[in-house]
């Protein structure tokens, strides 16, 4: 199998790259701003805005799978139309489509979002989102879009905030709820759906809800970093136009693969799937 993953020097697909080297498949990863280094992985650099340049590649590496994880929280040309110009050259080549979307295409509220909800954004970013699945799918029905969370794992930026918040230097929101999905969890998923027929909108996330601020706290107990500097506030003080509680449905995701999708914590309603933060949890 040769899989080219647009994006491979952020934390998500460099960890996709890791993992299907380790499957025994060819790898070529990109990479942007920043030059990478992952063993194993043929790296090149690519500006996905630039379509023409994304498909002379795709067209060079003639890839199997295609696994599109690029991002920029502002700018929409990256996140949006970069989307579409890999989903372009996907097709053009034949290969199957794995496009990773976001639950910040939701508008937010207290009951979990089923796979097929449509977007309903409320911020830049997710507005963005919506745009660059609207364009995946018009290009590639056959593609699936896995709509995820907050990726966390040892060097997440997830993680950072949370240390950041124990100290004073980052806030974080006790009315803001996501369902925090480990990324090696996440990466396994995202390799078999590479394999598999499914398409359409997926969610593929941790199995329970938990606050920002929730997070912290777990953090704080995995690394026995004392709890009570932790910064927090909510949402609707500060005045913040973002989604403030994000619950996706992962059931058909969990019914679907092999990868057991892990919760953060061990008071989840499923205790053998926690995240590795789990066994500090009180």
């Amino acid at each position: 199998m040769r899989a080219l993953v647009v994006g491979a020097g952020g934390f998500l697909g460099g960890e996709v790259c890791r993992r299907a080297v380790a499957a025994g498949w060819s790898v070529v990863g990109t990479w942007h701003a920043t030059p990478v280094s992952l063993p194993g992985v043929a790296l090149r650099r690519l500006d996905v805005t630039d379509r023409a340049a994304v498909r002379r590649l795709v067209a060079a590496v003639r890839p199997d799978v295609v696994v599109g994880t690029p991002y920029r929280v502002d700018d929409w040309r990256v996140t949006a139309d970069g989307a579409g110009h890999v989903a372009a050259a996907a097709v053009e080549v034949g290969a199957r489509l794995v496009h990773l979307s976001s639950d910040a295409l939701h508008g937010g509220r207290a009951t979990p979002y089923r796979d097929d909800e449509p977007p309903t954004p409320v911020y830049f970013y997710g507005a963005a989102k919506a745009a660059a699945e609207t364009a995946v799918r018009a290009v590639d029905p056959g593609a699936v879009l896995v709509r995820t969370s907050l990726i966390v794992g040892e060097g997440s930026k997830q993680i950072q905030l949370c240390r950041d918040a124990l100290v004073g230097r980052a806030t974080l929101f006790t009315d803001e709820f996501r369902c925090p999905v480990d990324v090696t969890d996440l990466a396994d998923a995202v390799l078999e759906l590479a394999v598999s027929s499914d398409a359409g909108p997926l969610n593929v996330a941790g199995p329970d809800a938990v606050s920002r601020a929730e997070l912290g706290l777990l953090v704080a107990r995995r690394f026995g970093l004392d709890p009570t500097g932790l910064k927090t506030s909510t949402v609707a003080a500060t005045g913040l136009v973002r989604p403030a509680d994000v619950r996706l449905d992962s059931s058909r995701a969990a019914g679907l693969l092999r990868t057991r999708l892990r919760a953060a914590c061990a008071n989840s309603s499923n205790p053998e799937l926690t995240h590795f933060m789990h066994r500090d949890c009180a």
